[in-house]
């Protein structure tokens, strides 16, 4: 049995969990950063850090002029200390698309600048003395505190607490029934199990395969672009979730993917299609190699949003990408599901892909002269 029939539930749990519980909002992926180098640099044949903070790791073809990317990002979703009152309450600002709905009565945590964890929960006027108008209504974020059991400003400075401090969701990763999980960050700490894990197995053939772990995604797909830049891929596919809306109250011919339906493969996404229209081309092959490999796969045209994969196909003059998506139920919330083998599933796609690829399809995905 090889390694890949033989990845088990226990063992993805146990590196999404490693992986999506520390802190690691956009601009302050240390945290995970630490665990996906201690990774990398065990089965990689070479790995560094660039300057804005990505993870860069390689597998070498034995022979090779191609190069293939696979891109998940490190950061999640939070929030900025923007004040901090007499009473010892703090005022927050966003990190990335965090949602009022998604933040009322939370638990989080705040990380210090030198490195202390403080707790505490997001706090809003009480509905019994509410005006009715108000208590039915998603607050504003100016309406929202972080209430970390201080009584005074004072206080709170001893705790370690200053203004520009970070904010994530206070959740671990836990089982429910079946093979989902819950937690937090799973967007995208999901999609880097993925990578990781097929990094791990991938034993390429005649493409140099790098996996890059990019930063500050959820504010602009930062690290895609300096990352890509350097690397100048000729294929890329990037990981990370997409919207699984097979929930009550939306109509099936409106779900986007299922969960348990196995990994989805691109079509496009953004708004209008103004994020990614991924290459027919890779998304071709995504389809026959998961077909061949008896891979089970969703097609997905989602209506917003998008991915490193965006900034990746505009690097310089073009690179054809796609995108492997694992379903995800209440994304950007400190609640987000996913099914572990929809991940497992994304591992086998993206190895058998990164395997599949040869130098001479590589070479018809690029611009040609006419005349």
């Amino acid at each position: 049995m090889s390694r890949e029939e033989r990845l088990t539930k226990d063992e993805v749990f146990t590196l999404l969990k490693k992986l999506s519980e520390p802190v690691g909002p956009s601009g302050y992926e240390g945290e995970v950063r630490g665990i996906v180098v201690d990774f990398l640099k065990n089965v990689a044949d070479s790995v560094w850090i660039d300057t804005l903070g990505n993870v860069i790791a390689v597998k070498k073809a034995s022979s090779s002029d191609g190069k293939m990317m696979f891109a998940a990002h490190m950061d999640e979703i939070g929030l900025f200390v923007s004040h901090i009152d007499e009473k010892g309450y703090l005022r927050v600002l966003p990190i990335g698309g965090v949602t009022e709905r998604s933040l009322i009565y939370q638990r989080v945590l705040v990380k210090t600048r030198d490195g202390r964890y403080v707790r505490g929960v997001v706090g809003l006027k009480p509905p019994h003395i509410a005006k009715p108008e108000e208590a039915r209504q998603v607050p504003e974020l100016k309406e929202l505190f972080v209430d970390v059991g201080a009584s005074s400003r004072d206080e709170v400075m001893k705790l370690g607490v200053r203004v520009g401090d970070v904010v994530v969701f206070d959740r671990d990763l836990v089982m429910l029934s079946r093979d989902r999980v819950s937690g937090k960050a799973l967007d995208d700490r999901v999609g880097l199990t993925v990578m990781l894990k097929a990094f791990e197995l991938i034993e390429p053939k005649e493409v140099d395969v790098y996996a890059i772990a990019t930063v500050q995604e959820e504010v602009g797909l930062k690290g895609a672009k300096t990352s890509a830049f350097s690397i100048s891929p000729d294929v890329a596919i990037a990981l990370d979730v997409t919207i699984a809306s097979d929930v009550p109250g939306v109509s099936e011919h409106e779900w986007c993917t299922q969960l348990g339906k196995g990994p989805a493969i691109k079509i496009a996404d953004g708004r209008y299609a103004s994020g990614l229209i991924a290459n027919p081309e890779v998304v071709n092959m995504l389809v026959k190699v998961a077909e061949e490999s008896g891979i089970p796969y969703q097609m997905e045209v989602l209506a917003g949003g998008t991915t490193d994969a965006s900034e990746i196909a505009l690097n310089k003059e073009g690179v054809p990408a796609g995108v492997i998506s694992i379903p995800s139920r209440y994304i950007h919330s400190p609640v987000e599901v996913v099914d572990l083998l929809d991940v497992i599933n994304a591992v086998k796609l993206s190895k058998a892909f990164a395997e599949k690829i040869t130098t001479s399809w590589v070479k018809t995905l690029k611009g040609f002269k006419i005349k």
